[in-house]
């Protein structure tokens, strides 16, 4: 047996009923944060017009990936279907805006993003190890076969 699969097998037999509630949580914390990231893409804006042609349209890409994981991850997240796959797939995002986007930043000002951003990716640390847990709809499906 390969360590992913001991990981996967262990954090499926050990597995408390609280931290469902804490998935579920993550899931509404990251759709929020993507809607609000949609809403508020004048930064990227800025960016794109200092930029040549094929920098903004990165920019734009990279953005609109961004918003999809963010909104897409969190509902599946949410419902507790592919958790591991979307925490691992919005993971790099995580600690890019905690040590280029936040971190350079004054970390103790009021309403500072930094701590919201860290215990997000711990969250998304904390899942891509647990897994789905028993309020997901994986759980549900393997129930009724």
């Amino acid at each position: 047996m390969n360590l992913l699969s001991r990981i996967q097998d262990w954090g499926d037999h050990h597995h408390p009923k609280w931290l469902d509630y804490l998935r579920i949580v993550l899931g509404i914390t990251l759709i929020w944060k993507g809607i609000a990231f949609a809403i508020n893409l004048d930064a990227f804006t800025v960016l794109m017009e200092n930029a040549g042609l094929g920098t903004a349209v990165s920019i734009s890409l990279i953005a609109h990936l961004i918003i999809a994981l963010h909104i897409i991850g969190g509902l599946l997240i949410t419902l507790g279907t592919h958790t591991r796959l979307f925490c691992l797939l919005i993971i790099p995002i995580l600690v890019v805006a905690v040590v280029y986007v936040n971190l350079p930043q004054q970390i103790f000002r009021p309403y500072s993003e930094f701590w919201l951003s860290c215990l997000v990716l711990a969250g998304l640390i904390c899942f891509l190890i647990e897994g789905n847990g028993v309020l997901s709809i994986e759980t549900v499906k393997k129930s009724e076969d």
